[in-house]
C-alpha cells in the first residue's frame, strides 16, 4: 500500500476503541509483537494500550501504515469464522472511522482507497447496509421496496411505518380488495368465503393456522401502524424494537407468496 498520510488524533481514538473490542489482551500484544510494534504505554485498558502505540507509531514514521498494519492481522477474516456477524459490526465500525481518510476494509481483510467523506452522516450512511440493520436476520424483498430509503437513513420510525403501510398495499394488489385495516383482512382472509388462503382449509387445523395468520395481520396494523401513525416521532421509543418489527412484516410476505386465489369470495 501507498503511503497513507497520518490519521486524526480523533480518528486514532475511535481506531483504538473499536479494535479494543475486538479481542483479548493477550491478542492484542502478539499481534504488536508480529509487526514490531513496541508497548511503552504503560497503560492496562485495552483502547488506551492501541491509542498510545498508534500516535507513537504515526509519530515516528510520520503516516498512518504501521496503524493499517497492525489492523490487517488482527481483524483478519479468518480470525472470526463462525462469527461472521461479530465480523461485521467490527469491519462496519472500524469503516465509518476510516471512511474520513479515504480508506474502507474490505471483507476479504483488504484496504482500499475511496472518495473520503466529509460529514459524520455521509460516513455512516456510506457503511450501514440494511443486512446490518437487520442484523443478519432475511429481509422479504417487499420489505425494503417500501422502506429501503428510510432503513439506509437510519430512520427506524418511518421505516416501520413505511413497511407496514406497503404490507396492506400488497394485500391489495394481490385480491383486488380496495380496503384498509382490519375490514381489509376480514374481507380478504375470511374463513368462510375467503378471496385468498394460505392453506386448504380441508382440516380445522388449517382453518386455525388460516385464522391465526388474519390475527397475526391485524394485529401488525393495530399495534404497530396505527400507532405510528398518530404517534409524534419524537415521542417514539421503538429503535431497538424495529428489527423485530420488520422481521414480523417479512414473515407475512413471505407467508402471502404462498397464499391462492380461491375463486369463493369477491373482490367489493
Amino acid at each position: 500500500m501507498n503511503t497513507v498520510p497520518p490519521f486524526p488524533e480523533g480518528s486514532v481514538e475511535g481506531l483504538a476503541k473499536v479494535l479494543g473490542e475486538c479481542g483479548s489482551g493477550s491478542d492484542i500484544s502478539r499481534v504488536l509483537a508480529d509487526r514490531g510494534l513496541e508497548d511503552n504505554s504503560g497503560q492496562s485498558t485495552k483502547w488506551r494500550r492501541l491509542y498510545w502505540i498508534f500516535l507513537q507509531a504515526q509519530k515516528e514514521h510520520r503516516c498512518a501504515n504501521r496503524i493499517l498494519d497492525f489492523i490487517q492481522p488482527f481483524l483478519i477474516p479468518a480470525r472470526f469464522v463462525g462469527r461472521n456477524e461479530q465480523f461485521e459490526e467490527h469491519r462496519v465500525e472500524l469503516n465509518a472511522i476510516l471512511a474520513f481518510s479515504g480508506l474502507e476494509y474490505g471483507k476479504d481483510g483488504q484496504f482500499r482507497s475511496c472518495k473520503a467523506a466529509n460529514t459524520l452522516d455521509e460516513a455512516e450512511q456510506r457503511v450501514s447496509t440494511i443486512r446490518q440493520k437487520f442484523q443478519g436476520r432475511p429481509m422479504h424483498s417487499e420489505v425494503s421496496k417500501y422502506c429501503r430509503k428510510e432503513l439506509m437513513q437510519d430512520n427506524y420510525f418511518h421505516a416501520v411505518f413505511e413497511a407496514t403501510k406497503g404490507l396492506a398495499e400488497r394485500i391489495r394488489e394481490i385480491s383486488g380488495v380496495d380496503a384498509d385495516g382490519a375490514q381489509l383482512i376480514d374481507q380478504v382472509f375470511s374463513v368462510d368465503r375467503p378471496i385468498l388462503a394460505i392453506n386448504t382449509l380441508q382440516t380445522e387445523t388449517e382453518r386455525s393456522e388460516h385464522k391465526g395468520f388474519a390475527a397475526l395481520l391485524k394485529g401488525c396494523f393495530a399495534a404497530v401502524r396505527n400507532p405510528l401513525a398518530h404517534q409524534p416521532k419524537i415521542l417514539w421509543s421503538g429503535e431497538d424494537d424495529a428489527a423485530d418489527y420488520l422481521t414480523l412484516v417479512s414473515l407475512l410476505h413471505r407467508k402471502l407468496d404462498n397464499c391462492v386465489h380461491t375463486g369463493l369470495g369477491r373482490a367489493s
